[in-house]
């Protein structure tokens, strides 16, 4: 029987354990539930993106990007409204250390800050006198500082955003949360930088390649002793033939990835860099997320849908 395509993804029956887990190490038994099971929670997007959890709200906020939105859902009572619309093709979402939106926009090619009257800060729209490409993913670092990933990906046509030139190369940036000052990371060895988080300890920065090929790749770096700036990149995982977008760490130092093209699945690496286990989806996934309220439920946004699982893991995330 092949676990990935001799499933019923439509029907409420299920089989314990879910045969969408698979664990390829006994490492990864401690993080599956045994009767947990992968559920479809939301469909109806053209392409899920983004996902971030507010959990003083209890809500889940993810983009849908070619239709120009960003869906709420409420875990309480199950239900989906439009938060933001339009919302400039916004990618990807975090917050930040006081709770405040920070959205990546293709559309207007800026990284924003919603604030709690609901007003917007720009904290990233060009660095020196470069507008930048498309912003794409981000995360927080523990002194408040946003970082976040600038692939080409939103100017390369008219559905994700405006098609466009690019006035400056793919990079990875960071933005002081004091001074907004913008800094540009060392990163030219990786051709688009897409998905990146911080180890627990926010001693490494891990940033997937989702331009590499052959090999497909995801780097980690080193964080310098003011967590600044990055060094010392190098290879941390050969995906073979999985792309990876959207990364995650939990407590234990486990990177769980979004893997595209090859598996379609939720893949996760321990911190040595070795395959564990896998979590396997009827759609290509671009993102992922810890949320709930102990932190413990893997929310994945893919392509028209968004699902959500039960794991053994805490997200890493401060936020």
């Amino acid at each position: 029987m092949d676990r990935k395509l001799n499933r019923n993804w439509e029907k409420d029956n299920v089989v314990y354990p879910d045969p969408a887990i698979e664990v390829i190490s006994d490492e990864f038994k401690k993080y599956v539930i045994g009767n947990g099971y992968l559920e479809r929670i939301f469909t109806g997007s053209r392409w899920a993106e983004g996902p971030a959890w507010f959990g003083d709200g209890r809500y889940l906020l993810f983009s849908d990007i070619p239709n120009n939105r960003i869906i709420k859902w409420e875990e309480d009572n199950d239900t989906f409204t439009t938060f933001r619309s339009p919302s400039n093709n916004a990618n990807g979402n975090a917050r930040d250390l006081q709770g405040r939106l920070i959205t990546c926009e293709h559309l207007s090619r800026r990284v924003t800050r919603t604030e709690y009257d609901g007003s917007i800060t720009v904290l990233a729209d060009k660095y020196q006198t470069s507008k930048l490409n498309s912003p794409n993913d981000l995360t927080v670092h523990s002194d408040g500082s946003v970082w976040f990933t600038d692939p080409d990906y939103g100017i390369l046509g008219n559905y994700e955003g405006d098609k466009s030139e690019s006035e400056i190369s793919p990079g990875v940036y960071r933005v002081d949360s004091n001074t907004l000052e913008i800094s540009r990371m060392d990163t030219d060895i990786i051709l688009k930088p897409n998905g990146l988080c911080f180890s627990p300890d926010f001693k490494k920065l891990y940033i997937a390649d989702s331009g590499s090929v052959n090999p497909r790749v995801t780097y980690e770096y080193k964080l310098s002793d003011d967590g600044k700036s990055i060094y010392e990149g190098e290879i941390f995982i050969d995906t073979k033939s999985d792309g990876t977008d959207g990364i995650r760490c939990d407590t234990d130092g486990n990177l769980w990835c979004s893997a595209q093209n090859g598996t379609n699945s939720i893949s996760v690496y321990n911190s040595k860099g070795s395959l564990i286990g896998r979590i396997y989806l009827p759609e290509k996934p671009s993102n992922l997320t810890f949320g709930g309220i102990k932190k413990n439920r893997l929310f994945i946004t893919a392509s028209r849908s968004v699902y959500s699982i039960y794991v053994g893991a805490t997200g890493a995330a401060l936020s």
